[in-house]
């Protein structure tokens, strides 16, 4: 009985530095109809700072969570002004895409700046438990309590007693109302975005404290873990944010005392989605609540999309292909290989979100099942290589399409949670499976490429194959495309009302589209599986599934050969300066930042 009060004081204790995450993706959202994906780098920063004034400059705790506070609200406000408010007026998806590529630039500036080794950070407080029935809480543990506690208390006092609270809450309800009456809603979104800053970097020293040890990749989960507890308790809903925060913490922490600690997020991944499947709302939104909007529908080109003729198309397919006759070297022909395999996501992905608009963040889990199917069969089967990467593709197409097809209900930024959180799922599924993905040892001594009983051996051969699958792919989905079903998958993504009272099945071509794009993903990952020789859980991650998204939004959503023309750039540029080869993350970043900005359409624009 005393093990199970741990870990409910665990539970609750972790919930509530969810919350301080939670509440300000909370506010954000309810003032700006946005979900900020940079909420956990911010988190990342409050950490390191916390570190610094710890470690460094040996500041008393109070004076330390001041100090985090204080420079984490910065961060904010800074991130508010000259990331998204320039996009006020752009597309709705714009600020979305801004705050992933804010993301990217944070962490790979906390990296560079403190190298990705995990540091320890002590809690400056007691080492001592007190017994609590038949259990123990420590003084870290009645701190966070008292920090969450009193950050709660205190937003309750600014938002009902003070007249920028009022304001805010006039945003959040009426945004056109409030700025008709004389609300300044430049200074609320100020507001809302420094005291979600300041929450989300306490949170980072409180968790650094509480698990003694920070590190460069503590964004991401941390960014995930607000985003379920504010989508359970009710977007924009700030004590449904913290219920929801209360509510995950002791799911977790149950899940953990009857499954293990490897099962932790898989419980947290799938409470979210049960919740957006029975209620996307959230457990504690108003019934009255209206859908959201959807995200794409007003993505689309101010510009006409550049036309490339076909001879120049023949030209440019003619010079690749031949490449290898000439003295080219090997770090280039496997730069290209890359750049192929990424394509092939990128078709994927172009269609989904381009053509069909579904903003999927867990594409790479179609890498992941792609490449688990086709190393299975070729190891455990003996099933020819050739037909194992087929095989991949047909399995992710199936079984992907089966696991996003809930999401199909959904509209507006839950589509993108919703996959974000189905690509998580897969991978922990992968993690803890160990009969048959062998868990996190691994797959390893994977056959390599081999067509009709030959090996791809030599780099021209695994070259010539990855760009004739890559081509083969295009063409068939830009064939796809002319038809009259890629027309209606465009009518769908420009206005899915229309579409449906036009008598458009809306699920069926949305499966249709995750059948086709799932295929294509899954053929990357079985040829990568191949070539690795060696793949596990962590191979095909949520940061792939961002630079797909970058490389399509470069090329032009919905632009198959822009998939390929981005696919090329963003692989190839950084390799040609192997001085920038640290700074490749960075670069995505600031790449995605700069289209959002100045080119949402891309470089051959948008169809």
């Amino acid at each position: 009985m005393s093990s199970w009060l741990d870990y409910t004081i665990n539970g609750l204790i972790v919930g509530n530095v969810y919350a301080l995450v939670a509440v300000g993706l909370a506010l954000i959202f309810g003032v700006s109809r946005l979900i900020n994906f940079a909420q956990g780098s911010i988190y990342l920063v409050g950490a390191y700072i916390g570190w610094v004034a710890v470690v460094r400059l040996h500041t008393p705790l109070p004076l330390t969570i001041i100090v985090v506070a204080v420079a984490a609200a910065m961060v904010g406000l800074i991130i508010e002004r000259f990331g998204l408010r320039p996009l006020q007026n752009s597309v709705r998806i714009a600020p979305l895409l801004a705050t992933i590529g804010i993301s990217f630039v944070l962490d790979q500036l906390v990296m560079l700046t403190f190298s990705p080794n995990p540091r320890a950070l002590p809690s400056q407080l007691p080492d001592v438990r007190f017994q609590l029935g038949g259990g123990t809480i420590g003084p870290l543990d009645l701190l966070i309590a008292g920090v969450g506690i009193t950050s709660a208390l205190l937003l309750f006092v600014f938002l009902r007693y003070t007249k920028l609270g009022w304001a805010v809450r006039a945003t959040a309800q009426d945004r056109d109302a409030a700025m008709q009456m004389g609300v300044d809603v430049n200074r609320v979104n100020q507001a809302v975005f420094g005291i979600a800053a300041a929450l989300g970097g306490v949170s980072g020293l409180l968790v650094g404290m509480y698990y003694n040890q920070i590190d460069t990749a503590m964004s991401l989960q941390a960014t995930l873990k607000g985003v379920v507890a504010e989508v359970v308790g009710g977007a924009g809903n700030v004590p449904g944010a913290v219920i929801g925060s209360l509510l995950l913490g002791l799911v977790e922490s149950y899940g953990v005392a009857v499954f293990g600690t490897s099962y932790r997020n898989l419980f947290a991944f799938l409470l979210l989605v049960v919740v957006l499947v029975l209620r996307p709302n959230g457990l504690f939104a108003s019934a009255r609540q209206a859908p959201p909007e959807p995200l794409t529908g007003t993505f689309i080109a101010p510009s006409r999309p550049v036309r490339i003729p076909r001879w120049a198309l023949l030209v440019a397919a003619a010079a690749f292909a031949v490449l290898p006759f000439f003295p080219v070297s090997f770090y280039v022909l496997q730069t290209l290989i890359n750049a192929w395999l990424l394509g092939m996501l990128a078709l994927s992905l172009t269609l989904v979100a381009g053509t069909m608009g579904q903003v999927s963040l867990g594409h790479a889990a179609l890498l992941a099942i792609g490449a688990y199917t086709s190393a299975l069969l070729s190891l455990t089967l003996a099933v020819p290589v050739g037909l194992a990467v087929i095989g991949g593709g047909l399995m992710s197409a199936a079984l992907g399409t089966l696991l996003i097809s809930p999401s199909f209900r959904l509209r507006g930024h839950y589509v993108s949670i919703a996959t974000l959180a189905i690509g998580e799922i897969v991978s922990l599924v992968i993690l803890n499976w160990e009969s048959v993905t062998r868990g996190p040892i691994g797959i390893s001594g994977i056959p390599p490429l081999s067509l009709f009983g030959h090996d791809l051996i030599s780099p021209s051969s695994v070259y010539w194959f990855s760009f004739a699958v890559m081509l083969v792919l295009a063409l068939l989905q830009g064939r796809l495309l002319g038809s009259h079903l890629g027309r209606s998958f465009r009518a769908i993504r420009d206005d899915d009302i229309a579409a449906r009272a036009y008598g458009l099945s809306l699920n069926r071509y949305k499966s249709l589209a995750f059948i086709f794009g799932g295929f294509a993903a899954g053929v990357s990952g079985g040829i990568a599986a191949h070539l690795y020789s060696y793949i596990n859980h962590e191979t095909f991650n949520t940061q792939q599934s961002i630079l797909a998204l970058t490389v399509v939004i470069l090329g032009g959503l919905g632009n198959v050969v822009g998939a390929i023309v981005g696919s090329v750039a963003l692989v190839g540029l950084p390799e040609l300066f192997r001085i920038a080869a640290e700074y490749r993350i960075l670069i995505y970043g600031i790449v995605l930042l700069l289209l959002v900005r100045f080119r949402p359409q891309g470089l051959l624009g948008t169809i």
